[in-house]
């Protein structure tokens, strides 16, 4: 928990305060009148290798990368697909005990910062960094009561809008909890975020998807693996398969090739070069 701590603190005082580069700016970008609660908003990769980190998303993916620093002086890296920013790097230390650094901490918007952070406590959840105010906003980040990881965030100039976020190749395209108990885990996340809850029937079982106004946000999975919970990070791909292994040609590790098993074969997931997970979603499926 310590190290996730430390790190967690350096990704919140970077967060919203890197986008005064010098880069394109935010002029491809479009942004919410209000907040959009339950929507995931940022995307940062927390890793022990920033620099195997960008090799690896960049011939993946395409994306650019931006130096910045945070207030704290904390090296951080802007990610940019075209001339949308999606998220960030975050350089961080291997912990001494060994423990696994490197993934992927989502934020989702939320009402009210303070108040979600009491929430998931009093609902069995930790909170890791406590509410703060960054340039653009306020932010802290928890861990569900299963163990998962994610950020809340409240913008103060709204969030990126759907459009600005839409589906593409190199695009976040879907965000997914594998949860030990998923019936647990809708209920948290009803409580913190604010979310509406509905089960589906798909192939393979029953689905829980997290809506608000009307969207669906987020799903959750129960896990059918030992892996622990955790928010699996779905990027989108022409074809996953040939995504699979040129990511394990650029120093990542396959854990799942697509199989019609398993989403009919459009998805695979791998890790990069540090450890952290990430979905190769098939777009459009």
């Amino acid at each position: 928990m310590n190290s996730l701590r430390c790190a967690a603190v350096m990704v919140l005082a970077a967060t919203l305060t890197g986008c005064t580069s010098t880069g394109p700016g935010l002029s491809e970008m479009s942004f919410s009148e209000e907040p959009l609660i339950g929507k995931f908003v940022w995307y940062d990769l927390i890793t022990d290798d920033a620099e195997a980190a960008r090799r690896f998303y960049g011939g993946l993916f395409g994306w650019a990368f931006e130096k910045s620093t945070g207030p704290r002086g904390n090296e951080y890296y802007l990610v940019r697909d075209g001339g949308v920013y999606i998220g960030g790097v975050v350089p961080a230390a291997e912990p001494a005990d060994g423990a696994e650094i490197s993934r992927w901490l989502p934020y989702v918007s939320v009402a009210d910062v303070d108040a979600s952070t009491e929430r998931a406590s009093a609902n069995g959840g930790r909170v890791v960094v406590s509410p703060l105010d960054v340039r653009l906003g306020r932010v802290a980040a928890v861990v569900d009561a299963q163990g998962a990881a994610i950020g809340l965030a409240r913008s103060d100039i709204g969030d990126p809008d759907d459009v600005t976020t839409a589906g593409g190749p190199g695009r976040v395209i879907w965000s997914e909890l594998l949860a030990a108990d998923d019936a647990a885990a809708a209920s948290f996340y009803r409580s913190v975020v604010g979310y509406q809850v509905r089960v589906v029937d798909r192939r393979g079982g029953q689905y829980t998807l997290l809506s608000a106004d009307g969207r669906d946000r987020a799903g959750i999975l129960p896990n059918p693996t030992d892996w622990k919970p955790q928010w699996l990070t779905h990027f989108g791909v022409a074809d996953p398969t040939a995504a699979a292994a040129q990511a394990a040609s650029l120093g990542g590790e396959v854990l799942l090739e697509p199989t019609s098993e398993v989403r009919d074969g459009t998805i695979a997931i791998v890790t990069d070069p540090s450890g952290a997970v990430l979905v190769l979603s098939k777009w459009p499926v």
